[in-house]
């Protein structure tokens, strides 16, 4: 486990996620393909060149969800309950294929739940490419647990 309990975050605090993923043209297709979502933009070149974007656009999905699997390791890998929510999602520039994508978080609530016996951390997660362009941006809200009595 290398998740935080809610005691250990911090308001304010920027967390950088080291791992990074540089996303290729068959995880667009797989995750197209299992969400079944047929927009020619993600899976079309012809169609996709033709568009103010020059070409195929990786699935703004799988941009968050990659953006909340880089976050994972470093914030609730083991210590979550749940993700409350995703909040505020925005894309404000284009993953392409090839694109290297980093993440951050910085905590921007936390507060125990009215039993006292969880806390809830907001977190505003924020991916970026190799070129250091915002891709993603939105608010995690998650149940954490609280470190275990010794």
């Amino acid at each position: 486990m290398t998740g935080r309990y809610y005691e250990e975050f911090e308001v304010g605090e920027t967390i950088a996620h080291e791992k990074r993923r540089t996303v290729s043209e068959s995880d667009n297709q797989r995750f197209c393909d299992m969400t079944m979502n047929q927009q020619p933009l993600h899976l079309d070149e012809e169609f996709a060149g033709e568009t103010r974007f020059g070409g195929r656009l990786v699935n703004g999905l799988y941009t968050l969800s990659l953006a909340v699997g880089l976050s994972i390791p470093d914030t609730t890998d083991g210590t979550i309950v749940a993700n409350l929510s995703y909040d505020d999602v925005e894309h404000p520039n284009p993953v392409f294929h090839g694109d290297t994508i980093r993440a951050q978080s910085t905590v921007t609530d936390k507060r125990e739940t009215s039993d006292g016996e969880r806390g809830i951390v907001t977190m505003h997660v924020e991916a970026f490419n190799q070129d250091d362009d915002l891709v993603c941006e939105f608010d995690r809200t998650a149940l954490s647990l609280k470190r275990p009595e010794e």
